[in-house]
């Protein structure tokens, strides 16, 4: 594992092989894998679980209840939403729990709303906005985001 002297990583559950870029920010919950790449300025929350060999690019933020399988690659700025009724102070019981599967590509600043699973091998479009579940190996594109391809 290495780690940048500027991130901050509060987290001990880190795999080994796993990177951390500058100005990353782990909380102590979390839990990420092994020969992950964490690339600047990225946040990940308490309640987030990564898998193995995930890619997660710069600018990105993971809230609780985010799990990402492995094999995973989040492209710069993709967005993820866990509470669909946001209010300043005012938290919901749960957060929505959102499940990116083994192999799963989200493209640079695509939109990932709350409580919805991307399945295995999908491929999401850069600015893509994902509102319902995506199945296993189908590409998507456009917001609202809409299905272009199946392997």
């Amino acid at each position: 594992m290495k780690i940048h002297p500027t991130a901050d990583v509060q987290s001990a559950s880190i795999g080994e092989g796993t990177l951390v870029w500058q100005f990353a920010i782990i909380l102590p919950g979390a839990v990420i894998g092994s020969n992950c790449n964490i690339n600047c300025h990225t946040f990940i929350e308490n309640d987030v679980v990564i898998g193995n060999n995930v890619t997660i690019k710069a600018g990105v933020f993971l809230w609780d209840g985010l799990r990402v399988e492995d094999n995973v690659f989040i492209g710069p700025n993709a967005t993820f939403v866990n509470d669909i009724y946001p209010r300043s102070k005012s938290y919901p019981e749960a957060f929505k729990q959102t499940v990116i599967k083994k192999g799963a590509s989200i493209g640079a600043n695509a939109t990932i709303m709350g409580g919805i699973t991307i399945g295995e091998n999908a491929m999401i479009g850069a600015g893509a906005v994902v509102l319902h579940n995506i199945p296993d190996g189908t590409t998507w594109v456009g917001n609202p985001a809409r299905q272009v391809s199946k392997k």
